[in-house]
């Protein structure tokens, strides 16, 4: 039996931390989509294509992981796409409060569970919306996020 489940998230930008949890989560399950969430009364800094590019392009040396997107309930998303298993990552205990409510309001609609993951010590402090703010004001964000997204915060300047 495959066993399929999704990570979702805003992922504007995609970060180390986000990765670490991908990478893992892709060890245990056969197949993997990460979910980007389609939310229109949110302005991004980058739009849902190029977030979805951005981690295709930091995803591709995995198999079974896939990107897609979605808008309205995850659960109803899981439904459509067969998956049984929603994978979230835990940055601090902060995360787990809200999640653990998220969770509870998922499987009591749908009954799918969600898989909590920590992510490593060394991401811990890693969040997009820090990460933009550092980059907007010319700090140095390559070891926080992969390449893909490095090349598109600090696009070259033509001369």
């Amino acid at each position: 039996m495959m066993r399929k489940a999704v990570c979702p998230g805003s992922f504007d930008p995609i970060t180390n931390g986000h990765l670490d949890i991908i990478e893992r989560a892709s060890q245990l399950y056969d197949e993997l989509i990460v979910a980007v969430l389609v939310n229109p009364e949110k302005a991004g800094k980058f739009d849902v294509d190029t977030r979805m590019a951005m981690i295709r392009e930091s995803t591709s040396h995995l198999s079974g992981v896939t990107v897609d997107s979605f808008h309205g309930l995850l659960v109803h998303y899981c439904r459509d796409h067969g998956v049984e298993v929603i994978v979230k990552g835990l940055r601090a205990i902060s995360d787990f409060e809200y999640e653990v409510q998220m969770a509870q309001m998922n499987r009591g609609l749908s009954g799918i569970e969600t898989v909590f993951m920590p992510t490593g010590p060394e991401h811990g402090h890693l969040s997009s919306s820090l990460i933009k703010a550092v980059a907007h004001f010319g700090g140095n964000v390559a070891h926080l996020v992969p390449p893909p997204v490095l090349q598109r915060l600090h696009p070259r300047e033509e001369d």
